[in-house]
């Protein structure tokens, strides 16, 4: 796995631990959607990256 796609997977594992977080606290949804769509699209860049065929 390139280093890049790990970095993708990464960011997207804390942007969704960040939405938790921003759950737990009350945030306002809007917040905790636009957390969760940004982390599902860095994990879904992360995948799309990896040069299955190699």
């Amino acid at each position: 796995m390139p280093w890049w796609s790990t970095l993708l997977l990464a960011l997207g594992g804390i942007l969704i631990g960040g939405a938790w977080s921003l759950h737990r606290q009350k945030a306002p949804v809007w917040i905790r959607v636009s957390f969760i769509i940004l982390g599902a699209l860095a994990i879904l860049a992360a995948f799309l990256t990896v040069p299955w065929a190699n």
